[in-house]
């Protein structure tokens, strides 16, 4: 088990140095959050590579395919309900494409496994993807300052265009939004939250209120676990996924939902396959994305081409 530092121990240590006391294993021990790394080390049984973890194999399955991986490479997940108004419901998937081509958006409907459709966006990294407030929010290109920004597109313009033969471009609506931080975004009703990647430490998220014509309303921030990808938001919990690189093992941090920092005794924390990206939940599924199947990365220790599917009860 590998422990997260909190500050709780910092805080311990500096205290007993302060005093000229020495902080002892026990006062460290209780003080830190473990993040289960138990794990068979053998190839795991419906994901390419080495088994993450016990605890992520025995709540995970694997899902839908992730769609156009020889040319695109996955970022960002949304759960969209009743996206055609017959009652059904659709995951999109934000990816970014070759030496600056357009990237997409792909529908993926969760009972079938069909990719519904896809549309082209503008060139972006495409990191986040989130519905709120019937507006589709996604990661734009940094502005001419280097600051991280979102574009919103019109729920009713992505619909028609998925719905459409081929691959209709689709424009956004609007100038993009300047933020602290786009690396991955998630919907929560009338309430967007965005934050900012590091591979250094941990960073913060903002939460925005959604108006009814997309304009954003800066709210409060939130502490986040470092390298951060992606964040799910259910009825009590923030799920993040979080991932360093192509070599390592993933993590998905379960955190009290609106906890604004994550030292608190209820996070919880388990790895899983590396190169973990956007993760959200639909029909009481939480449902991960990874990176890893793109064509970039054939040496990645877990290469997968499925999205990865839980009961969320079970997280």
């Amino acid at each position: 088990m590998r422990a997260l530092a909190r500050k709780s121990v910092v805080a311990a240590v500096s205290g007993a140095l302060l005093f000229g006391v020495p902080a002892t294993g026990a006062a460290a021990e209780t003080a830190a959050i473990a993040c289960d790394d138990d794990s068979s080390g053998q190839d795991a049984s419906f994901y390419s590579g080495p088994s993450a973890g016990y605890t992520y194999d025995e709540k995970f399955s694997a899902g839908p395919k992730i769609p156009g991986l020889p040319e695109h490479t996955p970022q960002g997940l949304a759960a969209w309900n009743d996206w055609d108004g017959a009652g059904n419901d659709l995951l999109l998937i934000s990816a970014y494409g070759k030496d600056g081509s357009n990237a997409k958006i792909y529908g993926v409907d969760p009972s079938t496994g069909k990719t519904v459709g896809d549309v082209e966006i503008a060139e972006t990294h495409a990191s986040g993807i989130a519905i709120a407030r019937g507006w589709a929010f996604v990661t734009g290109r940094n502005n001419a300052e280097g600051h991280y920004t979102i574009r919103k597109y019109e729920l009713s313009e992505l619909a028609d265009a998925l719905k459409a033969e081929g691959s209709p471009y689709v424009k956004q609506t609007g100038e993009a939004r300047e933020v602290y931080g786009a690396s991955f975004l998630s919907g929560d009703g009338n309430t967007l939250y965005a934050g900012k990647y590091s591979r250094d430490g941990r960073e913060k998220m903002y939460a925005y209120g959604v108006a009814a014509d997309g304009t954003l309303t800066t709210g409060k921030s939130f502490e986040i676990p470092k390298g951060t990808q992606g964040l799910m938001v259910t009825g009590d919990k923030f799920v993040y996924s979080t991932s360093l690189s192509r070599d390592v093992r993933s993590n998905l941090y379960v955190i009290d939902k609106g906890a604004t920092d994550i030292d608190i005794p209820s996070t919880r924390c388990f790895r899983s396959p590396s190169m973990s990206e956007g993760i959200d939940d639909l029909g009481g599924n939480a449902y991960v994305l990874y990176e890893s199947g793109s064509y970039q990365y054939p040496d990645a220790r877990n290469v997968i081409e499925n999205l990865h599917k839980a009961p969320v009860a079970d997280l």
